[in-house]
């Protein structure tokens, strides 16, 4: 496997982001299998720079939408318009036909326009007036939004928020982290100078060597009874879907390959858990300040046996 490609990946961005290195290497994981992310956190703890920061280090095609409320559909995936000098029909595609789209704020659009989103993430495809136009791989979105703020947002879909492979937050800085970051950021801003180390061919390449990373049976087991629970759990409406599971096996690979693996071990299950599947829930009662859906997880994966085994053996 192309490990090293990896490790200038986590090198390169660490040059921008203090500490998240968690953070990180869930994203990677996230792109390693062919998903997508949804950042959630507040303002001001680095969102954006980290998707920019991911995409300067690949040399790949970098889209941005700012949502807000007057964002039409069309904006998104593009539009037909008459043009008068040629007498025809014209397409001009949206933002989404890039490899790496920052849908930034995304609960601020109308559902109408998130909705716009869905064929692309689930499909890599965009069908405006009957036509399909493929978007070129690698296609991966970050969407960021601010998990507080309600005035003037339209939550996410259940249809939505299932389309994201991880729901991921931001690590919170130490003292000396955050000495750091005033050090590095004082002066200059390392991102505009920052270089592409991996080129955007690279990562299909990488993503169908993620589908190879060696899953024991025991574990897949194991995955599939943390699913199950999910499903019977006292305070769960709606437990994570077929696809979910797919999902939470993909990132696991994905999560063992950030840690220069080609086998997955408990601990990328535990990584990846409450990222992958928190978000799926639909909960009977009120989360408790939002983190009731991660707290049902972890209970779960507490109570849920792990095997005990050699996971390299095929």
């Amino acid at each position: 496997m192309e490990l090293k490609t990896l490790e200038k990946l986590q090198d390169n961005i660490s040059k921008v982001m203090i500490g998240n290195k968690g953070t990180v290497k869930l994203i990677l994981s996230a792109l390693l299998a062919g998903g997508h992310v949804l950042l959630e956190d507040v303002p001001g703890t680095g969102k954006t720079v980290l998707a920019k920061s991911l995409a300067k280090s690949v040399a790949a095609q970098f889209g941005r939408v700012q949502f807000t409320p007057d964002l039409l559909p069309s904006d998104v995936t593009g539009l037909n318009y008459f043009d008068a000098k040629k007498g025809e029909f014209l397409f001009r595609e949206g933002s989404v036909f890039c490899n790496i789209l920052l849908a930034d704020e995304i609960n601020r659009a109308t559902p109408k326009t998130q909705s716009s989103l869905l064929e692309c993430m689930a499909e890599s495809q965009v069908t405006v007036d009957g036509v399909t136009r493929e978007i070129e791989a690698p296609f991966f979105v970050i969407a960021t939004q601010n998990p507080l703020e309600t005035l003037g947002t339209f939550p996410l879909p259940e249809a939505q928020m299932d389309r994201f492979l991880m729901r991921i937050s931001m690590e919170d800085l130490n003292q000396s982290q955050e000495i750091s970051m005033i050090d590095r950021f004082l002066k200059e801003e390392p991102l505009p100078t920052l270089p592409s180390v991996c080129g955007k061919e690279e990562l299909p390449v990488l993503q169908n060597q993620c589908r190879e990373v060696y899953v024991h049976r025991d574990l897949l087991k194991y995955m599939v009874e943390v699913v199950h629970a999910t499903r019977k759990h006292r305070r769960v409406i709606h437990g994570v879907s077929p696809r979910g599971t797919i999902a939470f096996v993909r990132a696991a690979q994905g999560f063992a390959m950030t840690e220069g693996r080609d086998f997955v071990a408990p601990e990328d299950i535990k990584n990846v858990a409450v990222p992958v599947l928190a978000h799926r829930l639909s909960l009977s009662a009120a989360a408790e300040n939002g983190k009731g859906e991660e707290k049902v997880i972890e209970e779960i994966l507490k109570d849920t046996d792990l095997p005990t085994e050699d996971w390299e053996k095929r």
